[in-house]
């Protein structure tokens, strides 16, 4: 029998309502969302009743999303499923530390705050945008945004590249992929995540964890910036830093973890967009999304239970 993996759904993935149907089911999800609530009044409302405009302000996505996924993977615990290994997409991944121990609960929570604070103040001093491209060969990618200015970001299959890059550069690297029969989608976020515009966003979050204790995790976590598990030293805490200036290598991520005997994928968090990617990547694997009640009850979970 293989392996199984959980996968932290990333920013870009929130919705009005999120997490509604696993509070209302699972006492260890809502053990989650009542920390937050805490730390930061609002949090639950934000995610339950909150629109999509306000859902899409990086300052609110963060907290809310990364409380969605935190108690999503607590509720898939609570039934029994303990996962070998896990990974998180940009976002994602400060959930996935946590859920780990890397960070402590109260910690994770505080730092995802403050990464929100710091990438939107970024965004705001470096005005940028970011668009998936698709029907075209990363290679392509990369050499197209290079001649352009922009920056490939986010790997996330064979078929799809993410870009980033100031406002300008990337409506003439848009203008570029339709010229060249490729599909250019502007993404809902409101920075040029994982890309130089984030330098002062790492810097600072490089001084934020030198304040905090972090943990040995009792599960591997796989990083967006190497594709491999985080090491247990001091380098950690760089990674975790340099993540939100980095490009998120997921497809490689997603193959080093077959290639170490990963066969189930389990996304936590709003959306299927991990489950729809690792499809495209390892379509030998099972990969499936839970987020709804129901979905505690799906029939591929009972084969991964311990």
């Amino acid at each position: 029998m293989g392996k199984t993996a959980f996968v932290f759904s990333g920013q870009g993935a929130q919705y009005p309502g999120m997490g509604k149907e696993i509070y209302d089911v699972s006492a260890a999800a809502r053990r989650v969302f009542e920390l937050s609530e805490r730390l930061r009044p609002g949090t639950i409302e934000q995610c339950f009743s909150g629109t999509k405009e306000e859902l899409a302000l990086t300052v609110n996505t963060q907290p809310c999303l990364y409380t969605v996924d935190l108690a999503i993977a607590e509720a898939v615990k609570e039934i029994g499923i303990i996962p070998d290994a896990a990974a998180g997409f940009s976002l994602g991944e400060v959930a996935a530390l946590t859920f780990s121990g890397f960070f402590g609960r109260e910690e994770g929570f505080s730092f995802v705050q403050t990464r929100g604070i710091l990438m939107n103040e970024a965004a705001q001093k470096n005005p940028g945008m970011m668009a998936a491209v698709m029907r075209m060969a990363p290679a392509q990618v990369e050499e197209m945004a290079a001649g352009c200015g922009v920056f490939a970001v986010n790997y996330n299959s064979p078929q799809q590249t993410v870009v980033a890059g100031s406002k300008e550069a990337m409506t003439e690297f848009i203008k570029q992929v339709k010229e060249a029969r490729g599909v250019a989608v502007p993404l809902a976020v409101s920075g040029a995540f994982h890309s130089p515009l984030m330098n002062e966003a790492s810097e600072k979050l490089a001084e934020v964890l030198k304040g905090i204790d972090c943990g040995k995790t009792w599960c591997p976590v796989y990083a967006n910036v190497t594709a491999e598990p985080y090491p247990d030293s001091s380098d950690a805490k760089a990674l975790t830093a340099a993540q939100v200036k980095s490009p998120v290598r997921w497809q490689s991520t997603i193959e080093n973890m077959t290639a170490a005997g990963f066969d189930t994928f389990i996304e936590v968090g709003a959306g299927n967009t991990l489950t729809s990617l690792i499809k495209k990547i390892a379509p030998e694997v099972t990969a499936i999304s839970i987020e709804k009640a129901e979905d505690l009850k799906k029939e591929e979970l009972n084969d991964v239970k311990k």
